[in-house]
């Protein structure tokens, strides 16, 4: 009996200890969209989550660790401790058959994890240039994406229907650049396009660069 409670209370232990870091995270989701990132402070975070500020630095470090908890965050839309990879979405694209409804498939997901993310990731991407701290936050991202895309492009061409000639480094990249985020900012943001209009779109200009 003795030791189902030790292993309850550390259950227990855990999931406070998540609930308090998920906190954290939401609070600096909301100061740094509100305030910005050099305005937003750990005490005002700390304050806004109902932790210490002492255990914010203990759990992130460096505001600019925290902005990236957010972002991470954000494009997954939850906390839990699996992989965007190995989520639903993602396990439907995989197992479609058909590449045009994979392509379809994966970038009305991506339109999604973009409307959650984008103002975040744009705080890290323009904050770079005046808080250097964030620098390597955005240069971790872009490198993320680049691996992220490189695996989906892989997989695009395992499935042997991608046009003649084409190469694994290419599809990397013309996958890296329909994810940018600055593509989004332009049409979505700027233009007031709607996100299915968004996602048509550029489905569309990935359909025409892949695809036979």
């Amino acid at each position: 009996m003795a030791e189902v409670k030790r292993k309850y209370d550390a259950t227990g232990r855990r999931e406070r200890a998540r609930a308090r870091q998920r906190a954290v995270v939401l609070a600096a989701k909301e100061l740094f969209e509100r305030d910005g990132f050099r305005s937003t402070t750990i005490t005002a975070v700390a304050k806004s989550a109902g932790v210490s500020a002492e255990s914010v630095y203990k759990g992130f470090g460096t505001k600019a660790v925290l902005a990236k908890a957010v972002f991470d965050y954000v494009i997954a839309g939850d906390d839990e401790p699996v992989p965007i990879a190995q989520r639903s979405e993602a396990q439907a694209v995989q197992a479609e058959p058909d590449l045009r409804r994979k392509l379809t498939l994966y970038f009305e997901g991506m339109v999604r994890r973009q409307q959650r993310s984008a103002k975040v990731q744009l705080l890290i991407r323009d904050g770079r240039h005046v808080d250097p701290s964030l620098e390597e936050i955005w240069q971790k991202l872009l490198n993320e994406r680049l691996f992220g895309m490189g695996m989906l492009g892989n997989h695009l061409l395992e499935s042997g229907q991608l046009r003649d000639g084409i190469e694994a480094d290419e599809v990397r990249d013309v996958l890296w650049t329909c994810t940018a985020i600055e593509l989004y900012e332009l049409l979505v943001l700027d233009r007031g396009w709607s996100l299915d209009r968004y996602a048509g779109w550029i489905t569309g200009m990935a359909t025409i660069a892949l695809c036979p």
